[in-house]
Formats: C-alpha cells, sequence, structure tokens
C-alpha cells in the first residue's frame, strides 16, 4: 500500500501541457514541424529607431576604378580524436565583393605640382594607387551547403546564434583582398586617375599635362 498522496489532476494535466510545448518547440528548431509563424500567420514590423549620424570625414583621394570579385570558400573542421559524424563542420560558401582603388592627394607638396609660366603645361607627382577594404556583398553571397557533426548540431539547438557565418565570410575577404592586390586594379587606377587629370586641365587652356606617380 503505498503512503504517497496522489498526485492531483491539475499537476498532470500541466505537466502533459509543458512536454507538448517542449516538443512542439523541439520539432520546429529540428525542421520537423512547421513554425509558429507559419501556423499563426507572422507579420514582419521593423521597430528600428532612426539612423544617427556619428560623424563627417572630408575625403580627399580619387576612387578610380572598383573590382568585382566572386571566391568560392570550402572551410572544413575537424575534431582531432572524433569522427566527421559526431564532430566536424564543412560549409561550402560563394563570396561575391568589391574592391576600390584610389589615388590619394591629401599629402601632395607644392613641388609635386609644376606649371610653367605661360600656365600651358603641368606636371603632376602623384602617389601609386592603393586598395581599399574589400566590402562583401550581402545579396550576393551565400552559403551553398553546410554539414554539421551531431555534436555541433546540438551546439547550434542551444545557439543564440546558429549557423554563424562569420568565419567564411572572413575568409571570402580574405581571398578577395589577395585576389585584388594580384589584379590590374591599382594599374587601372593610375590610368582613369591620369585620364580624368588630363582633362580637367585641358579644359583649363593646358595643352601639355603631365602625371607621374610614385617618389
Amino acid at each position: 500500500m503505498s503512503s504517497g498522496k496522489a498526485v492531483p489532476w491539475w499537476a498532470k494535466a500541466a505537466g502533459g501541457a509543458a512536454l507538448v510545448v517542449v516538443l512542439l518547440v523541439a520539432g520546429m528548431r529540428l525542421s520537423l514541424l512547421p513554425s509558429f509563424g507559419d501556423v499563426f500567420g507572422e507579420e514582419t514590423r521593423d521597430r528600428s529607431g532612426p539612423a544617427l549620424l556619428e560623424s563627417i570625414q572630408d575625403i580627399s583621394r580619387y576612387e578610380a576604378a572598383t573590382g568585382n570579385f566572386q571566391v568560392v570558400v570550402d572551410l572544413e573542421k575537424d575534431a582531432k580524436y572524433l569522427p566527421d559524424a559526431l564532430r566536424g563542420t564543412r560549409t561550402l560558401y560563394v563570396g561575391a565583393g568589391t574592391v576600390d582603388a584610389y589615388v590619394d592627394m591629401e599629402g601632395l607638396a607644392e613641388d609635386d605640382i609644376t606649371v610653367n609660366e605661360a600656365r600651358t603645361a603641368a606636371t603632376i607627382r602623384l602617389p601609386h594607387a592603393a586598395l581599399g577594404k574589400p566590402a562583401l556583398d550581402p545579396d550576393r553571397s551565400y552559403a551553398v551547403s553546410k554539414q554539421r557533426g551531431l555534436l555541433d548540431r546540438l551546439g547550434d539547438f542551444f545557439s543564440d546564434n546558429p549557423n554563424n557565418e562569420q568565419a567564411v565570410q572572413q575568409l571570402a575577404t580574405k581571398h578577395i583582398a589577395a585576389a585584388a592586390k594580384d589584379s590590374r586594379l591599382t594599374a587601372q587606377a593610375e590610368q582613369n586617375t591620369t585620364r580624368m587629370l588630363q582633362g580637367l586641365l585641358r579644359s583649363l587652356g593646358f595643352t601639355d599635362v603631365r602625371i607621374t606617380y610614385g617618389a
């Protein structure tokens, strides 16, 4: 004969309801069931505040060329003593972005610009073109496939930022920067800057305009 008290019916009902909620949430996280938004008609509202202007910087460089790049990143992370099915990730990611090439004119000295007395000839010495930081385009960058071991899937389940793509994005940015460095982007920027300055000075009456680059 049991000496314990019988569990009230309302406690059993509450426990059963809690179990159902847990199973529903787990099913939605594992994509086995539709989300609450699909069932009840989810609406999205943008409640963000207005963007605030924090600072203004004067730009004294000529953005002379822009390169468009695309790279396929295949990033694999393995655990040393565990099989891939249990612990490990592999992500195939297409990264697309741009790199600007510019000529900085801020540090020009007086002897970098020479003009003859008749104001018909001018020589301008500029620094070589430089490359800006790569900018990934989120509209053209995407993950093709993601493979994760069981432990990684469980980690994503309890993570505030599941399927974080920061590592592959950083790697894509690194490869795009290297590709821009190996390209003719800076040479094209210098050609474009030369044409721009020659056109500008000739419109002011100069007939002999020479643009050089380097120290």
